[in-house]
Order: structure tokens, then sequence, then C-alpha cells
């Protein structure tokens, strides 16, 4: 994959939010590893105050917890970085922020932290929608190469590209 750098997260946040305008709905994201790229690449599109609601950013596990309402036992039973926890903050992020959609992202981006398990560049989504007939939370795993820079910025792009095209698929 070519490197990405910020600028090319603004196309994407671009394609976001003209599927959540046609719909008339709104976003909110809940990021740890990504520290804010998300965000800041929707509010880089002018008039995203029309489609974008709030973020949070909870790189720790007790932000995760105040914040969102993660569970803390969630923390020691499967850790942060696992589809439980994407799904609670996403769950968390869509209620406390009153959005339509939320988008969740808990990785490793490294260059430390990783493990057998969970090597650096594994990083969890969760999506949740408000809609009546929806799943209530959909979760993903992807594995990101490169460094932690790299990481981020991929995690970041997929978060993006997977909310765009989940709008679209209807």
């Amino acid at each position: 994959m070519p490197t990405l750098n910020f600028e090319a997260l603004q196309p994407l946040a671009e394609i976001l939010g003209a599927a959540l305008r046609q719909r008339g709905w709104r976003i909110t994201a809940a990021e740890s590893c990504t520290g804010g790229l998300v965000c800041a690449a929707i509010t880089s599109v002018a008039g995203s105050s029309g489609w974008f609601e709030r973020g949070f950013v909870t790189y720790s596990n007790a932000a995760k917890t105040e914040l969102l309402g993660v569970n803390a036992a969630l923390f020691a039973q499967v850790g942060a970085v696992s589809p439980e926890v994407a799904n609670a903050m996403a769950l968390g992020a869509l209620h406390h922020a009153g959005a339509d959609l939320a988008v969740a992202i808990t990785g490793i981006a490294g260059p430390d932290g990783g493990t057998a398990d969970k090597p650096v560049g594994t990083v969890w989504f969760g999506l949740a929608r408000r809609a009546a007939g929806q799943a209530p939370c959909q979760t993903r795993l992807m594995r990101f190469d490169g460094d932690r820079s790299a990481v981020r910025m991929q995690a970041a792009a997929f978060a993006l590209r997977w909310a765009a095209q989940d709008l679209q698929a209807e």
C-alpha cells in the first residue's frame, strides 16, 4: 500500500460526508490509536458541521470507561485491542453523542505493545448505527504494515472508507 499522508484522508472524509448528507445523518468517532486523525480529517472538510457531531479521543482504558462507558472488566478479560472493546466504544460513542452513526478504532500502532497474538499493526474497528432494523454494531479486524505513522494513517483511512461504504451499500 502506498504511504498515506494526512492530505490523503480528506477525500475519504468528503465521500463519507456526502453519504451522510444524503441521509441527513450525523457521525461521531471514538478513537484510540489514531488519536483524533479521523476527526481531524472530517473537520478538514468545509461544511462538516452539518454532518459531524463530535469525537472522543480515548487513548487510555480509563478514558474509554469514563467517556464511552466501556466496562472496565473487558480490559482484563479480552484486552483493549479486541472486538468487544471496539463494539463497546462504538455503542458508547453513539449513546453519548446522539449521532446516527459511530465509528470506533482501537489498536496497536507500535513500535512497542505488540504480542504474538496481537502484533503491532493489529487494529479493531467498530461501526454502530442508530437506525432501526440494523445490527447494533459491526466489528472488523485489520492488520496494517509499516511504522507507527503508517499504521495510524491506514487505520484512519480504513475507518473513513468503511463508514462510507456501509452507508453506500444500501
